[in-house]
């Protein structure tokens, strides 16, 4: 039995070249946290954490590694649930009695869920390793390629408003076949040319997504909807303020032709259930990278799957495409950046990983997640 002996968290921070903005923040940074799982046998896995502020993620990698050294690293569920038992009390969890600590500050729970799920995905890449097979294949799912969109249409500033069309257009000279723009942040009319700009640049037969960041109101939302109908857009994602609840979704989702997409933020299988089964989302956007890790999105997957919702994780494609691979039907695809100046980690930190090539993931064959780590990149941009 190979147990777990020793894990850390390599936090990375990369400077951007240019500034960009979305409806709802600006990014100047691109990161990540390697977190890095090795077993007393020496088989090492990596996971990935997307989330801030990284040094209370990082603290609570090193805290959670504790509870679970000694662990069989095969054993994904009970570490899983030793790890999430952290969040809430338990019988006999008082005074040390269990040997775990007292619940978090609710405050930190992003916190303690972002760590958590780097340490299970990093687990799921020893199993590979041990098993010597893929994850995909772990899943039962065949090496196919996996649609891929890349992201863009970010604000600049002194950029024209319709600057986005262009940089779309070049997506699909790259070969993909779906794009989503980021929209949302100005007037009505303005987005809507936009989005109309987009469109014909990109031509009929390519996907077109929008992502607004959660900047409308039920009653905005179904304007904007209805206003950008005429030009064959895919989803509407994250639609309504943050606040906004599945009934609110569901209102939204009755008055427009649009799919509602939804989920990157979402923290655990009980939120998504809820968003899943009101009916208001066509596509669920689990992120396995920002909170609990790869054994809660294939919970997720599940539920969406019966009930014939979409999966569309967000970002980190060298991890997602093995879980959209395992849903034949009703996977759609995983998200990437066309443009390496805005996701510098995704092309510069791994020394091997899935590779993009005209619009769809190729995974590799290699056990686990079939990613390797340049350590040179690692140690050059991590943060202090």
């Amino acid at each position: 039995m190979s147990k777990i002996a020793s894990v850390k968290a390599h936090p990375i921070v990369v400077e951007l070249k240019t500034r960009y903005w979305t409806a709802h923040e600006g990014i100047a940074t691109w990161s990540v946290i390697i977190v890095e799982v090795q077993t007393d046998d020496g088989v090492i896995g990596y996971g990935e954490i997307h989330g801030s502020p990284q040094k209370g993620i990082c603290t609570w990698v090193e805290r959670l590694g504790e509870y679970i050294k000694g662990m069989d690293a095969n054993a994904h569920l009970p570490v899983w649930e030793k790890m999430f038992g952290v969040t809430h009390p338990r019988r006999n969890g008082i005074m040390d009695q269990d040997g775990m600590p007292p619940p978090p500050a609710r405050s930190e729970f992003p916190q303690v869920l972002g760590a958590l799920g780097g340490i299970d995905i990093a687990l799921w890449d020893i199993k590979g390793k041990l098993a010597g097979l893929p994850v995909y294949k772990l899943l039962g799912a065949e090496n196919r390629p996996i649609l891929s969109y890349s992201t863009g249409g970010y604000y600049r500033e002194g950029a024209p408003d319709n600057h986005c069309a262009e940089e779309m257009a070049g997506f699909i000279a790259k070969g993909y076949k779906a794009v989503k723009l980021k929209t949302g942040a100005g007037p009505l009319d303005v987005e809507i040319g936009r989005i109309k700009a987009t469109r014909e640049a990109i031509g009929k037969d390519n996907l077109l997504m929008l992502d607004v960041s959660g900047a409308f109101s039920v009653h905005e939302a179904i304007r904007f909807a209805q206003g950008a109908e005429p030009y064959d857009i895919t989803w509407f994602e994250e639609p309504l303020h943050w606040y906004c609840q599945p009934a609110d979704y569901l209102q939204l989702a009755e008055a427009t032709t649009i799919p509602i997409a939804h989920g990157e933020r979402l923290t655990n299988r009980f939120t998504c259930r809820d968003f899943i089964t009101s009916g208001g989302i066509g596509y669920i956007q689990f992120d396995a990278t920002r909170f609990c890790g790869f054994t809660e999105s294939i919970r997720v997957a599940e539920l969406a799957n019966q009930l014939n919702v979409k999966i569309a994780p967000h970002h980190a494609p060298e991890i997602h495409s093995h879980l959209v691979a395992a849903y034949p039907e009703h996977g759609f695809g995983c998200e990437s950046h066309g443009d390496p100046e805005r996701d510098p980690t995704f092309y510069h930190l791994f020394s091997e990983r899935a590779q993009i090539k005209d619009g769809y993931v190729h995974m590799n064959d290699k056990p686990g997640f079939g990613i390797e780590i340049d350590r040179k990149f690692m140690e050059r941009y991590k943060a202090k």
